[in-house]
């Protein structure tokens, strides 16, 4: 690699220029080289532009894993924009407000998700350009709308020659907020060049690796992945569609050598028949986050993979891995076993306190309290919400994680609960008041808590703990279909249990733990 990479735009320039006939881009027979990749990248931002977008500027993104979106994404960078990806998951109106937050005049929306955009129309700025992936360009309510191949058409092949500084933001990516508003996490080109130089070095990618890009460009573990292995001008190979018989092909046929996963999908694959058999000797390194990993599902994956694991340990906030184990701490029958309930050693830089949540003095080694963290890759801040940003970063830096947990003599740290009141099923962060909010809009509930309760798949899945209200009969399936009309379904509650009251404290606060607790019986970890 010839010139130094310091900025997202970096990227496409250098590889563009530097291995200009490489693939840097694969998704099933589609292929795009780097110097395809730049041009492209150079068309949309003069689009872009053309359409009034620039630098700070926000571009919404809806759609799955696809090549359209490292075209756009590059392009936002070539112009100092920032690309947000809006999660495909969630319901028309959790898409329009994360459209609307970000300020996005220009929303790129494939044609499967055609009708989300339709929905939430006539709720977004009259002046936003609606660009059509794999569509004709037909209307959408009365916003302008155009095909995405005649906007990318439209623009020039010149780069545009902004230049991005390293407070600029690079990435903006939105999580579920406390009372229901999603939060807009800024992370800058230094919080992202922080990160990946060590990331390199530590996973072993290089501009020869086949790097694996299976999980939603929309989270850190996606979109921040790919970016880390193109920092190093590999080859990303796309997966749109999670499916995990195909997904084991694609390794197997593309000759994957990296790859993140989060540990629900590394079960479902080893689920594959003949996935014992299969030759998956290009492999080299397996990153794993967002929830643990059961020691029998470790134990098959490295006899099945038959490479190095990694855990990684972050949040959006600190742009994902600020925590990693490493392989030699991944061996079941080895002396330091008991270290696959942790979630490693802190990476340089970074500096980790366990706090006490009332003195907000340090607890001694061993002892759990709230995890602080401080970092060069601690986030800048939430997009136009300064109170919520003063409250997850004080004193000097200390990031929040809302996590509880302790650190071992070794300074290993270990996850035993969450301060904030939060759910992660599948990688994907739900509130329970979010949650809540909806379901007390139906007629039959009286009062209800959301809790997370153990699930072997997801790690942990919603709860609704639900008061009646009297003389009203509702079942476990009308509320749980009442919710998913009105919000994503993966923050749902998958069951239901009736309550004649819920316990408080005095001022009024449900007591969560003492409702969570009977679920996490005997287990080290009371969230997973």
């Amino acid at each position: 690699m010839g010139k130094e990479i310091t900025s997202v735009s970096d990227i496409i320039r250098v590889h563009g220029a530097e291995r200009a006939e490489q693939a840097a881009l694969v998704l099933g027979e589609k292929s795009q080289t780097w110097g395809e990749l730049y041009e492209r990248s150079c068309q949309m931002a003069q689009a872009l532009r053309a359409a009034g977008v620039k630098a700070g500027d926000r571009v919404s993104f809806l759609d799955k894993n696809s090549i359209e979106h490292f075209e756009v994404f590059y392009g936002c960078a070539l112009l100092n924009a920032v690309c947000v990806d809006v999660n495909w998951r969630l319901a028309a109106p959790e898409v329009e407000y994360i459209v609307n937050d970000a300020g996005s005049t220009v929303l790129v929306v494939s044609e499967d998700f055609r009708p989300a955009a339709e929905a939430i129309a006539d709720q977004l700025n009259p002046a936003t350009v609606v660009v059509i992936i794999g569509g004709s360009g037909a209307p959408v309510g009365k916003l302008t709308t155009i095909s995405y191949e005649t906007f990318v058409a439209s623009g020039s092949k010149v780069d545009p020659h902004v230049v991005a500084q390293p407070e600029d933001v690079a990435f903006q990516l939105y999580s579920s907020g406390t009372t229901g508003r999603p939060k807009g996490v800024m992370l800058t080109n230094n919080n992202f060049f922080s990160l990946i130089p060590t990331a390199k070095v530590m996973w072993e990618l290089d501009e020869h690796s086949m790097n694996l890009v299976c999980m939603p460009l929309f989270h850190i573990g996606g979109g921040g992945w790919a970016v880390a292995g193109q920092y190093s001008g590999c080859t990303s190979i796309i997966v749109r569609d999670l499916e995990p018989v195909s997904l084991v092909k694609t390794i197997v046929e593309k000759k994957v050598t990296h790859g993140f996963l989060v540990p629900a999908v590394l079960q479902i694959m080893l689920m594959v028949p003949g996935v014992d058999t299969a030759d998956f000797s290009s492999l080299r390194v397996f990153v794993y986050g967002a929830s643990p990993i059961s020691e029998e599902i470790l134990s098959r994956s490295v006899r099945t993979f038959k490479c190095k694991f990694w855990q990684a340990y972050g949040l959006t906030e600190t742009t994902g891995a600020i925590i990693n184990l490493p392989p030699e701490d991944h061996d079941p029958d080895g002396p330091n076993k008991h270290r696959l309930r942790s979630c490693g050693v802190p990476g340089p830089e970074t500096q980790v306190r366990i706090v006490d949540a009332e003195s907000k003095k340090d607890m001694p080694v061993g002892e759990v309290g709230e995890i602080w963290m401080k970092s060069p890759l601690v986030m800048k801040g939430y997009w136009n919400m300064p109170d919520a940003t003063a409250e997850a970063i004080v004193d000097g830096g200390w990031f929040r994680s809302g996590d509880a947990g302790y650190l071992d003599a070794d300074g290993y740290l270990y996850i035993h609960d969450r301060v904030k009141d939060m759910i992660v099923s599948g990688g994907e962060n739900v509130y329970p008041a979010e949650v809540e909010n909806a379901l007390m809009a139906h007629p039959a509930i009286a009062d209800v808590a959301v809790i997370g309760v153990p699930d072997e798949k997801w790690g942990e899945t919603p709860k609704a703990i639900v008061v009646r209200k009297a003389g009203v009969e509702v079942t476990e399936q009308e509320i749980i279909d009442f919710c998913r009309e009105r919000m994503a379904k993966f923050k749902c509650p998958t069951s239901v249990e009736w309550i004649d009251v819920l316990p408080r404290n005095p001022s009024g606060k449900i007591l969560k733990k003492d409702l969570r607790a009977p679920y996490w019986v005997g287990r080290t970890r009371h969230v997973n």
